[in-house]
């Protein structure tokens, strides 16, 4: 359904940082979108998606979306991009190039900052981009901001004649404020215009075009001092002012009601003069900024030494208000109040894990029973899990697509003492078509020895059920072509007699296929090929149980790591060698089991059993076991 016969011009929504730009672009008359999925940003595609007049899809990485929208610009329309802050990196190689060339219809790129690590393998900070790429920031502070800001952006984008990256992070993503919409405004399209010097970026091009980015970079610092997305929100206690932008406006609001503070929303490039002038209004100024003292140097370099930011506040984390508080207290020199430990209370410790039923539980608890003889590089996805208790059958994890070629260069770096181990790479359905392939690629053509377990389960699980290419669906729910991995590995080199496809749930076939594999000396791939349990197209089947006078305690199905099977009672028993033998006697949550079966099929005395005599599919009710 599109959303705007929900949601009228004029009227007021409570809404996300992510639901908020999406309305926002389709209002600035964006056509084209397009975003890999990645936490905190993944909503903002999705929304966007039940906009009709705008296509929208979901890309195989960064880097292509970027390059999509760009070609969509190029050819005068409004595009718009979105990614996380990791996703950045992958399309940074576009994005350099294009900051030269620029635009044709207006270009903004949406990048959610993962500040404090909610959901990501490192903290990094993009404002570093606009930099990087001379190209201007915007930085809202709640959704209504975001909503506007991102208007805004298309005005400077074309204004300019360059993308413009809106940089969100997970509290601007994820908390909701009220938005007030208004209409749909579509621009002239003034199409393609061909202008090889522009668009082609060789390198005589390209260096005329730099003289194009160095004038760009001298009106760009004119407009953001005049900018009133830049302003000072006062207060009567002049002893101390702040510069912040973001969500830590709001806490240093929220920590200080009475001081003033410089709001940065147009922060790229630096409004220098204005915070120069605000900054004579004050005694003492301290720049609060997530997450590196980007703005706190940049002002010393401009010759503002008294300013402090980093010497008090600390270089990682959301600069929450009681974080903001230790710092001016350190800046006074005053007693630092302790941080407020949060409630304990005497709970069983939660781990995070796989759901229940997940088709990569039999993957690792094969991998689990082979770790002495292996290296197992993993990759970003659900599977990172593998990690963790109970199977320990993770080695390595880097990045999108790192398992491939960290796999073979643990092959070809091995010491001499474990030079029979042999290497496995653990990669997902999504995660593969990102960045898996050239990874295989360089593996076949470099004749490596690895064995690749491709845990195909038909989405992106990890951010929440997306479609890729190997799903079969596009972002609407469309029909799709679907990859076949089996072709796609041999077309990329891997010989056809080591490609196999197995059922995860049928255990022993899985680990019978991994320990023959890893003896051949040429690449491997398994693929697994049961869907994702939080999908439509995975079928729960009739749940298990536990016969508890049959149970010996053995423990064989805890190793699976299925959250169903709950432990009853423990017992160490003293052997007559001096060994402690440790055993536990389970249960299965019959509401939550899926009845994938793995679990009886590591129980020796057959105590795990259906847990209803018959079930009658028509009305889905069963009868009790015996």
């Amino acid at each position: 359904m599109n959303v705007v016969t929900k949601m009228e011009a004029g009227s007021t929504q409570l809404m996300s940082g992510n639901e908020a730009v999406a309305r926002g672009v389709w209002e600035a008359g964006v056509t084209v979108g397009a975003a890999y999925p990645g936490t905190p940003s993944t909503e903002i595609l999705e929304n966007l998606s039940r906009y009709a007049e705008i296509h929208t899809h979901w890309s195989v990485n960064e880097k292509t979306s970027l390059e999509v929208t760009i070609g969509a610009s190029v050819a005068g329309a409004r595009a718009f991009c979105a990614m996380k802050h990791v996703g950045m990196n992958v399309a940074s190689d576009a994005l350099m190039s294009q900051t030269l060339a620029g635009v044709g219809g207006g270009l903004v790129i949406a990048v959610a900052d993962d500040v404090g690590f909610s959901s990501s393998q490192n903290e990094q900070d993009t404002r570093y981009w606009g930099r990087f790429a001379h190209l201007p920031i915007l930085e809202p502070s709640d959704s209504a901001e975001a909503y506007a800001m991102v208007k805004e952006a298309y005005e400077i984008s074309e204004k300019f004649g360059c993308p413009v990256i809106l940089r969100m992070t997970t509290r601007i993503c994820h908390v909701k404020a009220l938005v007030q919409l208004g209409e749909r405004e579509v621009p002239e399209n003034k199409g393609f215009t061909r202008d090889p010097r522009r668009w082609v970026m060789v390198p005589a091009n390209a260096k005329a075009r730099q003289q194009v980015q160095f004038q760009r970079d001298a009106d760009l610092v004119a407009e953001v001092e005049g900018s009133d997305l830049n302003f000072v929100d006062d207060g009567a206690d002049r002893s101390l002012g702040f510069v912040a932008s973001g969500p830590a406006f709001m806490n240093v609001r929220e920590a200080y009601p009475d001081a003033p503070v410089f709001k940065l929303g147009f922060s790229c490039p630096l409004p220098v003069e204005k915070i120069r002038a605000f900054a004579a209004t004050v005694d003492t100024l301290l720049v609060v900024e997530e997450t590196e003292p980007l703005v706190e140097n940049e002002l010393k370099a401009a010759g503002m030494l008294d300013v402090h930011g980093c010497d008090v506040l600390p270089r990682f984390g959301e600069m929450m208000p009681d974080v903001i508080r230790r710092g001016v207290a350190r800046l006074r020199g005053e007693e630092v109040p302790e941080p407020q430990a949060a409630p304990t209370l005497d709970l069983f410790p939660r781990p995070p894990t796989m759901c229940v039923g997940c088709p990569h539980l039999p993957a690792y608890y094969c991998l689990s029973r082979l770790t002495r003889n292996t290296y197992i590089a993993g990759d970003i996805g659900c599977y990172t899990l593998g990690a963790g208790h109970p199977w320990q059958a993770l080695d390595t994890t880097t990045c999108m697509g790192s398992s491939m070629g960290m796999s073979l260069g643990m092959s070809l770096g091995k010491a001499e003492v474990d030079a029979g181990k042999a290497v496995v790479g653990v990669i997902g359905d999504s995660t593969f078509l990102h960045m898996g392939m050239q990874g295989l690629l360089e593996m076949t053509y470099n004749k490596g020895n690895i064995t690749v377990m491709l845990l195909d389960n038909s989405t992106t699980a990890m951010t929440g059920g997306q479609e890729n290419p190997a799903s079969g669906m596009d972002i609407h729910g469309a029909p799709a072509p679907k990859v076949d991995f089996a072709k796609l590995s041999e077309a990329l080199g891997v010989n056809p007699a080591r490609i196999k496809r197995v059922d995860p749930y049928e255990l022993p076939t899985l680990f019978r296929t991994i320990k023959e594999e890893i003896k051949h000396d040429e690449p491997s791939v398994i693929i697994t090929n049961r869907p994702c349990v939080l999908i439509d197209r995975f079928a729960k089947q009739p749940p298990l149980k536990v016969v508890d006078e049959d149970c010996t305690g053995c423990t064989n199905c805890l190793n699976v790591g299925c959250p169903a099977i709950q432990v009853t009672r423990r017992e160490e028993i003293m052997k007559p060698n001096g060994k402690v033998l440790k055993k536990a006697w389970t249960r299965i949550d019959t509401v939550a089991c899926t009845g994938c079966n793995v679990c009886l099929q590591t129980c020796g005395p057959n105590a795990i059993v259906p847990a209803y005599a018959n079930v009658n599919p028509a009305t889905e009710t069963a009868t009790p076991a015996a």
